[in-house]
């Protein structure tokens, strides 16, 4: 087994920490003190290690979590949003680190305990099977906390994952799932107890390690490319949201820790 790093989690920044055992790639979202809140640092190791994995013919599977039970990740660490010039690019940086994961040429699971909101809903949607625990809850909040938006490009993914009723669900209403709904709806592959879930991912990584590996890069790369056929250009609807005086309060008042006032500016 090879590790990224052995040095205590106490002592190092929030972080991706990356196993790989024979043909199973292991990375964990490591920044518990925020419910695993991904920094950039964080994103841009994020896709450094999937071009890597992506490369690398002797990995056939690769399983994400968070660190700790409190969260698989709780979103992006919102220090980032403060000040940014050139709102809507920071969303197409996102998307190319998130492309990267949705098109692994492997199979992929996310194993959810906790949240898994915001870009955390996203990741682990871009993986292709889920796993959580019972407790686990699910969504994209941002009409109650920051007041931004998704690109085009992670609406349609999630859309076509979940179906436009539950997405409207999760963004009009700011609402978080619970897992038992989500396994009805074919979303979750399992729920397993906190227990038994790393067992339940290694089981299954194990199963899809030992089939055919050009059949299943074909065929979930052909998937992707169907979801992201023809996407319409939605840049000035991105622009308007993230230069909103209603975004910049959003920001502020999370950070303050304060209800945001809306004014639809």
């Amino acid at each position: 087994m090879t590790s990224l790093s052995k040095e205590n989690s106490k002592e190092l920044p929030p972080r991706l920490e990356l196993e790989i055992d024979e043909q199973i790639a292991r990375i964990t979202f490591n920044n518990p003190a925020a419910r695993n809140a991904m920094t950039w640092p964080m994103y841009e190791q994020l896709k450094s290690i999937c071009d890597d994995i992506a490369i690398n013919s002797q990995i056939r599977v690769a399983i994400f979590r968070g660190a700790g039970d409190k969260a698989f990740v709780s979103g992006s660490d919102i220090e980032q949003f403060v000040g940014l010039q050139e709102n809507e690019a920071y969303e197409v940086a996102v998307d190319q680190i998130f492309h990267s994961l949705q098109h692994l040429p492997i199979p992929t699971i996310a194993l959810i305990e906790g949240l898994a909101v915001g870009s955390g809903l996203l990741m682990a949607t871009a993986c292709d099977f889920r796993i959580s625990t019972p407790d686990a809850r699910f969504g994209i909040p941002v009409a109650r906390t920051l007041g931004n938006c998704l690109s085009v490009s992670n609406l349609s993914w999630i859309a076509a994952h979940l179906g436009i009723p539950t997405v409207k669900k999760m963004l009009l209403t700011a609402e978080l799932l619970k897992a038992p709904e989500l396994l009805a709806s074919g979303y979750l592959y399992q729920i397993a107890t906190s227990e038994e879930i790393t067992q339940a991912a290694e089981e299954l990584a194990r199963k899809m390690a030992n089939l055919a590996p050009i059949t299943q890069k074909a065929s979930k790369l052909t998937l992707a490319r169907l979801i992201e056929n023809n996407l319409p250009d939605c840049t000035t609807l991105m622009r308007e949201t993230y230069n909103s005086a209603d975004f910049k309060e959003g920001v502020n008042a999370f950070l303050t820790g304060r209800p945001p006032q809306w004014r639809g500016k």
